[in-house]
């Protein structure tokens, strides 16, 4: 007969025999965080992304089904989608929430004020309302920028070094987001003087893009900027299309497009991005809040060329241009 004390003595032993990692995870809480991404789980870009997310997570002693649980919601530009997503995250009451990009940050802030929002590839945060400013955002999102404004100059740059008979720019942007304005406003102030008439085509919908192009391709010594928007990678594949079959030279702000066929593109290393957002995640988790801490611009760009795209439009690419190539595509 086993006596009372006894059966104690034996529980005790049989706890203290445990691994430390398993005591450790009977005790520890489990904290959640949401996702919200524009891009599909089967787009090889958003798996890079997750898993730089994730990797910077585990690198800070998070690991998911031990003291973190992931719930992700995706939606492919569509606006009620996103709001619905962004609607069932917040009811799953998280600890914190990623948002991919501006399409998403946007309904998630519309949604919460009080829920922590970590966003990256996020194009103009004060000008969209996110934050109050990029050193105090003073709410409860906080995050990382895709570009500052200025970039957009590089953009109409590189298009004349790539290509220098080109006179003209087709500028695909969105016009109903405050990047979109932004962006054609500071390629319109430098067209001049690099020798460009520059005109604005709107990504709002397949037949209009369609349309357009064709039209703008009409007349010689042209070629496409596409800005950056959630629409531009909705239409991605179509934009590429366009490009190549009305022989239009075209710089892209991610280098997504080029390895999808397109010519050129400069950007900030958006992979990077998400490895760093991890290090915002933990920090709140940990207590701190977005309000005090600052919105950080890209400190890492990438120039992408695609020679193959080169040789089909007949465009011999400078020696020089492809020493400074981060990534050349044959």
């Amino acid at each position: 007969m086993i006596r009372r004390r006894d059966v104690i003595t034996l529980l005790g032993g049989a706890v203290a025999a445990w691994p430390k990692g398993t005591r450790a995870q009977q005790g520890e809480r489990i904290r959640r965080i949401g996702v919200l991404q524009t891009l599909t789980a089967d787009d090889e870009e958003s798996s890079a992304r997750s898993a730089a997310f994730l990797d910077g997570l585990r690198q800070l002693g998070w690991s998911e089904g031990r003291n973190i649980r992931i719930d992700t919601r995706r939606a492919q530009g569509e606006a009620d989608q996103i709001r619905r997503n962004a609607a069932e995250l917040i009811a799953l009451s998280p600890d914190v929430i990623l948002a991919g990009g501006t399409a998403n940050a946007g309904p998630l802030l519309q949604a919460t004020r009080t829920v922590p929002i970590v966003f990256a590839n996020v194009a103009d945060p004060v000008g969209a309302g996110f934050v109050g400013s990029l050193a105090r955002p003073g709410g409860n999102a906080t995050g990382f920028m895709q570009f500052e404004y200025s970039l957009s100059g590089k953009w109409l740059e590189l298009l004349k070094q790539i290509a220098p008979h080109v006179t003209r720019a087709a500028i695909i942007r969105d016009p109903a987001i405050t990047a979109g304005i932004g962006q054609f406003a500071v390629i319109q102030s430098v067209a001049p003087s690099l020798g460009f008439d520059v005109s604005p085509i709107n990504v709002r919908d397949a037949n209009e893009i369609e349309s357009a192009v064709a039209a703008f391709a009409g007349t010689p010594n042209g070629g496409l900027i596409v800005t950056g928007s959630a629409l531009s990678v909705v239409h991605r594949d179509l934009l590429i299309a366009l490009a190549a079959r009305h022989k239009l030279p075209a710089v892209y702000f991610q280098r997504r497009f080029v390895t999808g066929g397109g010519l050129l593109s400069y950007g900030a290393d958006l992979i990077d991005q998400y490895r760093q957002a991890a290090g915002y995640v933990d920090r709140i988790l940990k207590g701190e809040k977005p309000a005090d801490l600052p919105v950080q611009a890209p400190t890492k760009y990438v120039l992408t060329i695609n020679l193959k795209t080169a040789k089909a439009l007949g465009i011999t690419v400078m020696p020089t241009m492809l020493a400074r190539a981060d990534e050349v595509i044959e």
